[in-house]
């Protein structure tokens, strides 16, 4: 088979699965950042696919007929992933009884993926940085001259970049050459849209005609999935192979799946307090967006759910309307796609429509009640972050 026939055959055989809109406007920024050469930096939690989008990243790309080599930088010691990456000349050192190629060169014309890149020692780092700015190498113990390839790199990482920058554990100036385009990839808890395809799409694989009841599928909704993709992937081919299965009813699932549990009361209050005191924060301009909402999400000091609720409120205090809402956080209007495009990116964005025709039925998360504009100007006291539940919700 032709490495093309291949890539198409790989292509068909693991397809992205996409119901939810975040993921969608991922999938296109996926295809658009494939036609390029850039770096691509892609974040998310274990088992949520990353892997998958860089191959696809790959496959989609000019580069589909070169090789696509997988290097898992957690896996090896730093010696070791030295001599992977670099290769190694004979003799070079203790058991080194033969020239072995690095995976940088045998990626050459293709792509390379660095996972768990957030795993590298401080050494290792700079040996890749030293890569990045020139694409020449040489081989642990060689004298030669360095070699040059042409390789794409794509990393990633279930590990906060920024985070470990500022704790002096990963390199500033490696992050900006890997980070030139950024892709994350959020927890299957918060695209629960994606659930039903994901599981017709496992169940279809498996060849047996097996189906899964509507409860069940409820239940797989209703679960927080702390292992995603790879979580729920597992979890059907478990009950899936048991003999005699025809359809999945939910006394055939995990146990703790089986909980028809609902979020806490007291987590409800604690985002709704939250909204408040970030709402009245912003609009007292005593914060501001993009220098402490932006900034504590990317540092996971808050939460998905916490921005969205935040947004809900500026929704409801201006009937719906996006534009109306930069100028009540004090954001500039040129900032507006700016503003959209981050909503959408980290899955923060919610739907203006029932804000606008102020449903009575509950729609807005705050309740029928519309704050008013009066109430969102009063100053309190200082906005404290300190001692916050940051829990994934």
């Amino acid at each position: 088979m032709s490495r093309l026939n291949a890539v198409d055959a790989w292509q068909s055989e693991h397809p992205l699965i996409v119901a939810s809109p975040t993921m969608i406007v991922l999938r296109r920024t996926v295809e658009y950042i494939a036609d390029g050469d850039a770096k691509v930096l892609i974040s998310g939690e274990s088992g949520v696919g990353k892997d998958l989008i860089a191959r696809l990243i790959h496959v989609r790309s000019k580069r589909r007929g070169r090789p696509f080599v997988a290097v898992n930088c957690g896996a090896f010691s730093e010696t070791l992933l030295e001599t992977e990456l670099f290769g190694h000349v004979r003799g070079s050192f203790t058991g080194a009884y033969r020239d072995k190629l690095g995976k940088l060169q045998l990626a050459d014309g293709g792509t390379i993926f660095l996972d768990e890149v957030g795993e590298m020692s401080l050494r290792m780092q700079t040996l890749l940085l030293r890569f990045l700015e020139n694409g020449e190498l040489q081989p642990v113990g060689s004298d030669s001259p360095m070699r040059s390839v042409d390789v794409r790199v794509v990393a990633a990482t279930n590990r906060n970049i920024v985070d470990m920058v500022a704790h002096g554990t990963f390199r500033e100036d490696l992050m900006y050459r890997l980070k030139v385009v950024h892709v994350h990839v959020p927890p299957l808890r918060e695209r629960r849209e994606d659930i039903r395809p994901l599981v017709q799409h496992i169940l279809a694989r498996s060849g047996r005609g097996i189906t899964i009841s509507e409860e069940a599928l409820q239940a797989l909704e209703r679960y927080h999935w702390p292992g995603n993709v790879r979580e729920l992937q597992n979890v059907i081919e478990q009950v899936s192979w048991r003999p005699g299965t025809e359809v999945i009813a939910v006394a055939d699932l995990p146990l703790e799946l089986q909980s028809k549990s609902t979020p806490r009361p007291q987590d409800r209050e604690r985002r709704r307090r939250l909204a408040d005191e970030f709402y009245d924060g912003i609009v007292g301009r005593r914060i501001g967006f993009w220098t402490d909402i932006r900034a504590l999400l990317l540092a996971r000091e808050i939460t998905k759910r916490d921005v969205r609720e935040l947004v809900a409120r500026a929704l409801a205090a201006t009937g719906g309307n996006y534009r109306a809402v930069l100028n009540l956080f004090g954001i500039p209007a040129e900032d507006y796609k700016r503003f959209m495009n981050f909503l959408t990116t980290h899955g923060c964005a919610v739907d203006f429509r029932p804000f606008r025709t102020g449903d009575p039925e509950g729609n807005d998360p705050f309740g029928p009640a519309p704050v008013s504009l009066e109430r969102s100007r009063r100053l309190r006291e200082p906005l404290s972050l300190v001692g916050r539940d940051s829990s994934p919700s």
